[in-house]
């Protein structure tokens, strides 16, 4: 069976080409590398061929856009990326079976906790709307073709070399550099990519909206000390509070604003009950993960 497997080359994209090349004859699409060179937001691919499971993984990264072209590249990259990559699939030949991977974003919560996947879609950023729009065109596009539709909706994704927030953290940690805020006690849902990418064959051929998580939904603190193997210094909420209005003056760019300490502060978990039901989720936690690993970066 055949494969299609876009953002090929990203960090999740890597760990799912590795598993799925296990079972299917792999077709891989980036911008850079693969058998198909594409810029999803400028047009349609042709691919020459039909495919068994398409997995949609490429995309623009969750980030502050800081502009209004910054805020357009979300909607070109994900939802004009997401259009072009069906209407070459159309020209090309239906998949039997489309993964989307998506984000909890959809949700647009920045404070909850067992979030499950009936809460309503209010995300109000621009990443978070464009995978909402993403993913109402995947889920009409498969049901008027009649194929299997998965969408998984991810937390923060956890690995070697991890980038984003995460990434920062561990860099901060080898750095001496690191604080917890208020004793680090928000939890917070995360998931490590090589079990996203294991559970993928299982749910391509079932279907269905999926948050995936380790269960745990680990606090700063047991974090921070599963990767530096020592308690890290506790900033006081007052004095991080302090700092955050200092930063609140020099914009996004600062080390520590209001928003990023309510942010430190406040619980976001996400319930996973759905993928363990149906298909017996049972993904290593995270934190188990991260104090056997020696090398993150």
């Amino acid at each position: 069976m055949k494969c299609l497997l876009t953002g090929a080359n990203g960090f999740l994209g890597k760990s799912i080409a590795q598993e799925i090349s296990k079972k299917y004859k792999l077709f891989s699409l980036s911008r850079t590398s693969g058998e198909y060179k594409v810029y999803l937001e400028d047009g349609a691919p042709d691919f020459g061929q039909s495919f068994d499971l398409v997995i949609h993984a490429a995309g623009k990264a969750h980030s502050v856009p800081r502009t209004k072209v910054e805020k357009l590249e979300f909607y070109k990259v994900n939802v004009a990326g997401t259009e072009n990559l069906l209407k070459g699939l159309e020209m090309s030949g239906l998949p039997k079976e489309f993964v989307f991977i998506s984000s909890v974003s959809v949700y647009g919560q920045e404070t909850g906790t067992d979030i499950n996947e009936e809460h309503a879609l209010e995300a109000k950023d621009p990443y978070g709307v464009s995978k909402i729009e993403a993913e109402n065109i995947v889920l009409n596009w498969c049901k008027s073709h009649s194929i299997v539709c998965t969408i998984l909706r991810l937390p923060l994704l956890v690995g070697k070399n991890p980038p984003g927030n995460l990434g920062t953290m561990i860099k901060a940690i080898d750095k001496g550099y690191y604080f917890n805020i208020a004793g680090g006690r928000a939890r917070k849902s995360m998931v490590l990519i090589k079990d996203v990418a294991s559970f993928i064959p299982l749910a391509a051929s079932v279907g269905g909206v999926y948050n995936l998580t380790d269960g745990v939904h680990p606090a700063f603190s047991d974090l921070s000390y599963a990767i530096s193997k020592k308690k890290s210094f506790n900033l006081p909420l007052v004095i991080a509070k302090i700092m955050g209005k200092f930063g609140d003056l020099l914009g996004d760019k600062a080390p520590i604003t209001s928003l990023k300490v309510k942010k430190i502060i406040s619980d976001l978990t996400f319930n996973d009950t759905k993928a363990r039901k149906i298909l017996n989720w049972n993904p290593e936690p995270v934190l188990d993960f991260l104090s056997k690993e020696k090398n993150l970066n």
